[in-house]
């Protein structure tokens, strides 16, 4: 997902309202992408963009509040709140968006717009004119100094990131505190990244290349200097280019598939990594996926992309275990396995909110459980790629060395490891295993 500049389809009071109770949401332990699913079309961008903000701004947003309301508001006014004071934020960060009376005019008039915040329009309208003289002051004063680090991190979260990238977590914050680019994988059965390229710059919409990642060359990723909604993306509805991080396009280019071979995504949704797989070779593809709502998202891409055929498969269940298996090997399995998602928390800020310290532990067995079945599934000579969109060395770096020392006919291979995020890429871990006989 890639939010996008704020739209201004849907009344900023009635955009303000659904944002604040989709963030109460998300603080409750719902995921922001299921509460989003849930919004009509129109509502959906501009109620993105704010929540997105909200959850990347939370920290500073809450400093201003413990500044001006020394209690703690309820719920439901502290998250109006912090809807409208990163609203300030990122007018102040960026120079666009909305002025600062209308953001307190159109806060105030989101409070009668939910029963639970009726009450409180005076605090409301009090605490945003404090904040709006400090971040959006009068002309020639000192405006409030951003904070680039603003986003919340559980301290234990804060706590691994210091202790295993000492010299690299700031930055890492930083660039994960940001709206993430958006880049594009060109399909390379229709059009070379040139071609493309051209049919972007004559819709009007710049890009560029990225020629390389971790030292591995990518020869269909685009960069755009400022987002566009898909629907502006020439061919997209035809299959032309899909949306995917630069770091999620090395999976099936180090998988390398060939024509002929047998290949299984074992954690296939929602299918953009098997579609690269697809757009590079005509391969027999078995998509595997246990999350029945997920699943149609596969067969969704395929078919936007024309890259059915009768040799692909799309298969609900469980890569740990064996029932979905027709006992037939595979010559490369891709490995995308659950994971915290550390890694890509520009795209999806609420995941901090989301996580817990003991989650880690539970999604690093599940990953040794889905390693030990897909290793039995692999045809001798044939590649496993093991993948998470995840920065913490549990499920990435620990893993690799536990599988090595497991499989003594696990012979590995190189491949990036740990890529952190920047400001062309999410993070990925990827390790590269050759199954050396029986």
């Amino acid at each position: 997902m890639t939010d996008q500049k704020t739209p201004r389809s849907l009344p900023l009071s009635e955009a303000m309202t659904i944002a604040a109770q989709a963030i109460s949401e998300v603080i409750e332990g719902r995921s922001l992408t299921e509460v989003l699913d849930q919004l009509d079309a129109h509502e959906r961008p501009i109620v993105q963009s704010l929540t997105f903000d909200t959850l990347r701004k939370w920290v500073r947003s809450h400093e201003l509040i413990k500044q001006f309301v020394p209690k703690a508001p309820p719920p439901e006014v502290d998250h109006l709140l912090s809807v409208a004071i990163a609203l300030f934020l990122q007018s102040n960060s960026d120079g666009k968006g909305y002025a600062a009376h209308t953001i307190v005019d159109q806060a105030v008039r989101s409070c009668d717009e939910y029963e639970p915040t009726m009450y409180a329009k005076g605090m409301v309208n009090a605490v945003l004119r404090k904040v709006s003289l400090l971040v959006q002051p009068p002309e020639g004063e000192k405006r409030y100094p951003p904070d680039p680090i603003s986003m919340f991190l559980p301290p234990w979260w804060r706590a691994s990131l210091k202790k295993n990238y000492p010299k690299a977590w700031q930055a890492m914050l930083i660039q994960q505190a940001q709206r993430a680019p958006l880049i594009l994988r060109v399909n390379a059965r229709q059009y070379t990244r040139d071609e493309y390229q051209s049919l972007l710059s004559q819709a009007g919409i710049p890009s560029q290349p990225i020629e390389e990642l971790a030292g591995i060359k990518l020869n269909s990723a685009l960069l755009l200097h400022a987002p566009v909604p898909v629907v502006e993306l020439p061919g997209f509805y035809s299959g032309a280019v899909s949306v995917q991080d630069a770091g999620a396009q090395l999976a099936a280019i180090l998988l390398d598939p060939q024509a002929g071979e047998r290949v299984l995504d074992a954690c296939a949704a929602p299918g953009g990594k098997t579609a690269h797989l697809l757009e590079l070779a005509d391969c027999e593809m078995v998509a595997l996926e246990l999350d029945g709502a997920r699943l149609g998202k596969i067969g969704g891409n395929l078919d936007r992309l024309r890259l059915h055929s009768d040799l692909v498969r799309v298969i609900r269940g469980d890569a740990s275990k064996a029932a979905w298996w027709d006992g037939k090997p595979f010559d490369k399995i891709l490995l995308d396995a659950p994971c915290s998602a550390s890694g890509i928390v520009a795209r999806h800020p609420d995941i901090p909110f989301l996580r817990r310290e003991a989650d880690i532990w539970t999604l690093q067995q599940r990953q040794r459980a889905i390693l030990t079945q897909a290793w039995k599934m692999l045809n001798p000579e044939g590649l496993l790629l093991y993948v998470t969109c995840s920065v913490f060395p549990e499920e990435g770096e620990h893993q690799a060395i536990w599988f090595a020392a497991e499989h003594s006919n696990a012979l590995r291979l190189s491949a990036p490891g740990q890529i952190l995020p920047t400001e062309v890429n999410d993070g990925f871990y990827y390790a590269l295993f050759k199954k050396k006989g029986p």
